[in-house]
């Protein structure tokens, strides 16, 4: 029998500076070492990165879909296809979370979704009550709404302090992406 969480919590990584991906997948990867099962929703995103190449290889026990497209998405303005790729998004996080087979559900940059109005704010709060004890929910990006970190368990907030990117540092690959 594999091993479970008694109890999951929500957990919310937010703020301007840089590492909230990058921590969530860590944290998949801390799951996934001691026998957890994982499934990693990202929200607004379509590319092809270095975490989900490295996802990959800890399959089944690390799935990841991306619900975004290729380009940089007008937050302001988003297309139909924007907007129906964020509703998937929601719909698959609603399956999977209300599923219980998963210990661990990241939903990347979904605050940013909720912050635009992608996706109903309401909709996600009621998903995240709604969950079964044993899942951890880790909820990322930028402009986290209060009602999220109220229900949240956790909040870690990212703050900018320096960065190589104000120096003129283009984003890297393998770093950034």
């Amino acid at each position: 029998m594999r091993r479970r969480l008694e109890q999951g919590h929500i957990q919310v990584y937010t703020g301007e500076g840089k590492g909230k991906t990058t921590c969530a997948f860590g944290l998949a990867l801390r799951a996934v070492g001691q026998g957890l099962q994982v499934y990693l929703i990202q929200f607004l995103k379509g590319q092809d990165t270095g975490e989900l190449k490295a996802a990959q290889r800890l399959a089944p026990e690390l799935t990841v879909q991306g619900f975004g497209r290729p380009v940089l998405v007008n937050l302001r303005n988003p297309t139909p296809e924007d907007l129906a790729l964020a509703r998937d998004g929601l719909d698959l996080a609603r399956r999977v979370i209300a599923g219980g087979d998963y210990d661990l559900v990241v939903l990347d940059e979904i605050n940013v979704a909720l912050a635009y109005n992608l996706i109903p704010l309401k909709e996600v709060l009621d998903m995240l009550k709604r969950r079964p004890a044993g899942v951890e929910v880790v909820l990322t990006g930028r402009a986290a709404p209060p009602e999220l970190i109220d229900a949240a368990d956790l909040v870690t907030e990212m703050v900018p302090r320096k960065h190589y990117w104000d120096k003129g540092t283009k984003a890297r690959q393998g770093i950034e992406w």
